[in-house]
Parts: C-alpha cells; structure tokens; sequence
C-alpha cells in the first residue's frame, strides 16, 4: 500500500523543514538531531513508580544502566532489557526512554535500558559485549533489584533488536543468562540485505533509507568482513535452534522489513515459535512515534501483550 496518510504527512513536515538525512551529518551532529526528532514524535513520557540510575561494570569500563519501575519496590516482578537503536551509532537510554516507560507499564516488568559503546568510536563487537554485560548484571543482581531471574526478555529496535538477536544466541552458546523472549522491532539481521532490497520506496531521502543503512554499517563494521560474523548478522548464524521465543515486528515501508522477516522465518524454520506482524505503510522507526503515528501505539501494545504473555 502506499505510505500511510500519517507518515506521509510527517514526511512532508520534514520536507517543508528542510531536514537533512543524518548520514549527511557528523556522528556529534546525527546523534543531536536523531535525539530532538525522536522526543517530538514520542509525545508525553507515560509516569511510571520509580527510574533509578545505576553503574555497572562493562568489558570496557563503566556503563550506565537505567532501570524503570511500574510499582515500588517490593514484590518479584519479570524483567525486560530493552537496547536503543541509532545504527550502533546514535542513541543512548534517552532515545528509548518514552518506549520503556510505555512497556514498563503495559507488561508490569522492570525495564532496563543500557547505555552500550557508540560507533564509530567503539566498532563492532564492543556493543554486543556491553549489552552481555547488562544482562549478565541484571541476572546475577535480580535478587537486590526484585526481579525473578527465571522471568528475563531482551528486546530492541533497528540496531537495538540486531543487539538483542545477538545476545540470545552469546546467552544460548555461553549458558546464559536464561532468556524468555526476544522482542525484535525492525532488526537489522544481515549486513548484506538492504543494498539488494528491491523497490524505489527504499531510496527516499526523507525517510530512512539504504544509504542510511550502509551509513550506520560503515560506523559500526572495522572490517567490513566483520559483518559476517553471526554477532553482527544474526541471519548467517549456523543455527538459530534452542532461542527464546520472539516476537518480530517489521514496518513496510523500511529496507529492513525484508531481512526482519526473513529471520522470523528461519527462527520458525529453527523451531523457535514466534509471532509477527508486517505494519502497512509505515516507515523505519515508526514504533518510537506514538505522538504522531497511532500505529507506533498498536505495535506497542501488541509487542507488550506479548511480553507480558511470555513472561507471565
């Protein structure tokens, strides 16, 4: 279908503003405007009972890990770690803020976001080894924080659902830690997908395109042969059997919707039950624009009605 009216109209605004792609940008300058457009599309940040800051000890130093509440402290509640997209370049615990707080309160679990290493700064493997940090922390703190271990998920978007792939397959070949379901938002799965996505929709400058992929791919891979590695590419892992469960949401108008598909695909193929859902008409990024887009509320609902489902 054609792009959606409420996606067609925030991309004229963006033509009217004269905005720039962000591969146009310097990563200081991406990283800034990727921030400011992601909080005026996310409407008003949700309350939840308590965000606490932490510390935590990372492979290459400290990291900050932020971590939501939907009641205070007391009883054992399931835990989500939730990874921020931005290409492994953009992005921090600010960017994901109005999506956890938003799955905090919908599924009743204590949300993390992590704070990984940016590219091109710190190329690949430094943000997978980070979020490993942060899941291995959450497990080995959960009775200090009040979370029930045997009740963890991971989840992400765009480069924070390639980080969540990830880790599901270190936790599943490293014995842990033990994880309920993955949430895979329009994942990046295959370094190698969105140059040969077919169609002209994926050209347009205005919206997240393929020259925004190889854009983000170009920070994140040293070594372009790098991305070839399962860690990267969790689509060209030998075998994706024993994963957790995953709910896999992918948006039409985007050049990863092929490659998140078809990973949701060789996960069943694996024997791993997932649950899918294709958004008509929109565009990359769409699940962060609950201010403008009410699909970004039905994806968000949907992605907590089955995380609080999985972790039940």
């Amino acid at each position: 279908m054609p792009l959606h009216p409420q996606a067609q109209a925030l991309r004229e605004r963006r033509a009217r503003a004269g905005t720039p792609p962000l591969y146009s940008l310097t990563p200081a300058q991406a990283r800034a405007a990727d921030l400011a457009d992601i909080r005026a599309a996310a409407g008003t940040p949700e309350p939840v009972a308590a965000v606490e800051e932490h510390r935590i000890a990372g492979p290459g130093g400290e990291l900050a890990l932020r971590l939501y509440r939907p009641e205070p402290a007391g009883r054992r509640l399931p835990a989500l770690l939730y990874l921020f997209g931005g290409g492994w370049t953009l992005g921090s615990p600010d960017t994901s803020d109005a999506i956890c707080r938003r799955l905090t309160n919908a599924v009743g679990c204590v949300t993390a976001s992590v704070g990984y290493r940016l590219a091109p700064e710190h190329p690949f493997p430094a943000a997978v080894h980070d979020c490993r940090a942060a899941a291995r922390w959450l497990a080995d703190h959960a009775d200090a924080l009040g979370v029930d271990p045997a009740r963890l998920a991971v989840g992400g978007d765009s480069a924070g659902g390639n980080l969540a792939a990830a880790l599901t397959l270190l936790a599943r070949d490293e014995g842990g830690p033990a994880l309920r379901h993955q949430l895979l938002v329009y994942p990046n799965t295959d370094h190698r997908a969105a140059a040969a996505a077919p169609g002209d929709r994926f050209d347009d400058p205005l919206l997240f395109n393929r020259r925004s992929v190889a854009w983000y791919w170009g920070h994140y891979l040293a070594d372009p042969a790098d991305g070839d590695h399962p860690h990267a590419s969790p689509l060209r892992a030998p075998s994706l059997a024993g994963l957790p469960p995953a709910t896999v949401i992918t948006a039409e108008y985007d050049p990863l919707c092929e490659e998140g598909e078809r990973y949701a695909e060789a996960l069943r193929a694996a024997g791993v039950p997932v649950g899918s859902r294709r958004y008509a008409g929109m565009p990359h990024g769409f699940f962060a624009m609950t201010g403008v887009l009410d699909a970004a509320g039905e994806a968000q609902r949907y992605a907590a009605e089955r995380l609080r489902e999985a972790l039940r």
